[in-house]
């Protein structure tokens, strides 16, 4: 009997005890992506998103995303008194609380975590937070490592998001569309939080009048919605090509009532994590947002993270003049989706 394969087999086991631990935990479930499950979250699988190929510069050709470069680690949705930010400076957070954990049980451990905060534009404060993980150490003057280390314009030019739409009513794939690419630096404003194992975008959704159109309406069905989201980082150079993603996440028929209460960190308690880590719309005229993409510079946000969306209005529904616009290619594949999705 082999006892060191054993034994090797026991420790990548154990390895990931920590985070099946966070995903088991929080508002909603992790669920199997088998289509059967609601108010839970899966990891989709790569194949439903197309990104840019390693000639897409001289063809534009899109292909199939291959692996996630990060781990799906948790999702938490959850409300609160007031616009829920920076989580993962707060002690009293039970993702901070794990990572604390085990870095303290096992020095050795460096998880670095990205997560993705999308403050939704309602009273109620809610946030759909996606949490993904790296184990390894980035690699230097890698595209994610010069995401990591850039400015906010930087962030700003290259965080992009992929939405599809897996299951939705008429009227919210009417307003959305099938699919939707957005830099999302350059529709909405951004906030970039760092520390030394964190990462952390929140994202002011109802800092675009559109964006706050497409939400308050796909609220009012969130429960019959499923729908897949990815995260990567443009490549805009062949050195960056083809394309990774990230990480994804599948929303499956969210229930607003089962929404955890945000535990909001004492003042004090908030300033020494901080130290510690270094209703009018149109839903025909709406999805024009949710399609912009990057190759038009003039567009990129600065400081902040802010790029806000006008609109001027005569009447007749909301007319939006946008930071930016999808590339020809992306234009049409955005397009093509929009006629090859089932339901």
């Amino acid at each position: 009997m082999d006892y060191q394969n054993e034994e090797d087999e026991f420790e990548d086991a154990s390895e990931y005890d920590w985070m099946e631990k966070i995903q088991s935990t929080g508002a909603v479930p992790y669920l199997e992506l088998d289509g059967s499950g609601r108010n839970g979250w899966a990891t989709p699988t790569s194949d439903r998103f197309m990104v840019r190929g390693p000639n897409y510069l001289s063809d534009k050709a899109k292909i199939p995303a291959g692996e996630f470069l990060l781990k799906p680690l948790g999702f938490d949705w959850m409300k609160g008194p007031t616009k829920i930010s920076e989580v993962l400076n707060n002690p009293n957070h039970r993702i901070r609380k794990n990572i604390n954990e085990l870095v303290m049980n096992d020095p050795d451990a460096k998880p670095f975590v990205w997560a993705f905060n999308l403050q939704l534009p309602n009273k109620d404060n809610y946030s759909a937070i996606i949490y993904f993980v790296s184990l390894e150490p980035v690699e230097d003057g890698s595209l994610m490592d010069r995401f990591l280390k850039g400015d906010d314009l930087f962030k700003n030019s290259r965080l992009k998001l992929i939405a599809n739409m897996a299951k939705a009513p008429w009227i919210v794939r009417t307003a959305v569309g099938e699919q939707a690419i957005c830099i999302l630096g350059r529709a909405l404003k951004c906030k970039y939080v760092t520390g030394s194992d964190f990462i952390e975008v929140d994202v002011d959704i109802g800092s675009s009048i559109v964006a706050n159109a497409i939400v308050h309406l796909a609220f009012g069905y969130v429960t019959c919605l499923t729908v897949d989201l990815a995260f990567l980082l443009e490549g805009q150079s062949e050195e960056e090509l083809p394309e990774r993603i990230l990480g994804a996440i599948r929303f499956m028929e969210l229930d607003p009532a089962s929404a955890d209460v945000y535990q909001m960190p004492l003042d004090e308690e908030f300033g020494k994590a901080r130290n510690l880590g270094t209703r009018m719309w149109n839903p025909f005229g709406i999805s024009q947002l949710m399609h912009q993409n990057n190759s038009d510079e003039s567009g990129s946000g600065s400081g902040s993270g802010s790029s806000r969306v006008p609109s001027s209005g005569n009447g007749s529904g909301l007319q939006i003049v946008a930071n930016g616009s999808l590339d020809e290619a992306d234009r049409e594949e955005s397009d093509e989706s929009n006629k090859s999705v089932k339901w």
